[in-house]
């Protein structure tokens, strides 16, 4: 990765937003700009230096992990280190007054008061544009083989489910094999607790894996990822436990088509919201768009829901490089659920699909 680019890139940006600086604590920002992986760290960006501060337990990490930042470390809290360094180094900069942007999403207010106490006068706080999440959007190369690899594994450990789910068993236990299949294979964690759920419980777009017993003929949703190296994979699978009844086929084939027509639309210059429509009008044409009752998809990389958002009446364009899911779904309340869930890559002329996983109607008989 090359974090010294991407500092670059942050510092030439600093002045269009009317900053001469920028506080940075989201750790999957930080880990993007300079590498470091651990869980407590501030990183300042200036339009001339890069400042990176931790506390004693990250001392041989820190030095290990950051590049293209000078690393500080201190007994105290990062965020007084990183005040007081910028106390220290005010006059360096030449300004009667510094303007310092801060991630308003991710600075609490007792962190925010903090730096306020410690800051003189002459500084300005300001709630700075998602500068960085906009860079994050666009994956390059080696980001895009590093999901690429993350949704190979995700991808292959569907198999396990199929070998695991039978009438009676709970969703717990199925998500329990799952994850422990994920972690023998090299896994660094999930992405997300793992969603099974069966029967009524499908309906439930968030129906995290419970100790219900999986029924004998019922749709069973299966969500899950793994983060390898960082970078997080997302899919979701629905299979059928029992054999399938007509209405059971006319729910998923009207699924799958909605999430083939938006994956269809997924090319350069096409706004989110025309994904979004298109998977939505598929489904109104079969009567079923009411039950369609989220986005269509979102950003994955460092994090499990990144920029962009796939939804209606958004207009972010779509550009080559940016990894999005496709994840139309049908939640009948009281019934079933079925969704079906792709990760994407867009390209220079449409958009490849990463997850190799069969979207056939799959039955555990």
């Amino acid at each position: 990765m090359d974090y010294e680019s991407r500092q670059q890139n942050l510092r030439s940006k600093l002045s269009r937003h009317r900053l001469d600086g920028l506080l940075i604590v989201h750790l999957p920002n930080i880990r993007y700009l300079s590498g470091f992986t651990g869980s407590s760290a501030i990183l300042v960006v200036t339009e001339s230096k890069s400042v990176f501060f931790s506390d004693g337990r990250y001392s041989a990490q820190a030095k290990a992990e950051v590049q293209g930042a000078k690393v500080m470390i201190s007994r105290k809290a990062p965020i007084l280190t990183a005040a007081e360094w910028m106390l220290r180094n005010r006059p360096k900069l030449g300004k009667s007054r510094i303007r310092v942007g801060i991630e308003g999403d991710h600075l609490s207010v007792a962190a925010r008061t903090r730096l306020l106490n410690t800051l003189s006068s002459k500084f300005l706080l300001r709630e700075a544009p998602p500068i960085i999440e906009q860079a994050r959007m666009v994956k390059d190369a080696a980001e895009i083989e590093l999901i690429r690899r993350a949704v190979r594994l995700g991808s292959s450990l569907f198999d396990r489910i199929l070998e695991t789910i039978r009438p009676g068993i709970s969703e717990a236990e199925v998500a329990w094999e799952l994850e422990y299949a994920a972690r023998k294979s090299g896994a660094d964690d999930m992405s997300f607790p793992t969603i099974i759920a069966s029967g009524e419980r499908s309906s439930l777009p968030h129906g995290r894996a419970s100790q219900a017993a999986i029924p004998p003929q019922a749709f069973v949703v299966c969500d899950f990822g793994v983060i390898l190296s960082g970078y997080c994979s997302d899919m979701t699978r629905t299979v059928y436990v029992g054999r399938p009844t007509a209405e059971a086929h006319k729910f998923y084939q009207a699924v799958r088509d909605a999430q083939q027509a938006a994956i269809e639309a997924v090319r350069p210059g096409v706004s989110v919201g025309e994904v979004d429509q298109a998977a939505r009008k598929l489904l109104r044409r079969e009567g079923l768009s009411k039950y369609f009752t989220h986005s269509t998809g979102h950003g994955v990389g460092l994090e499990i829901h990144e920029a962009p958002r796939v939804a209606a009446g958004l207009s972010e364009t779509l550009r080559p490089g940016v990894i999005i899911t496709i994840e139309p779904g049908v939640y009948i309340p009281g019934k079933c659920g079925v969704r079906i869930e792709d990760m994407v890559v867009v390209t220079e002329h449409g958009c490849e699909i990463l997850t190799a996983t069969s979207k056939e109607l799959t039955a555990v008989v």
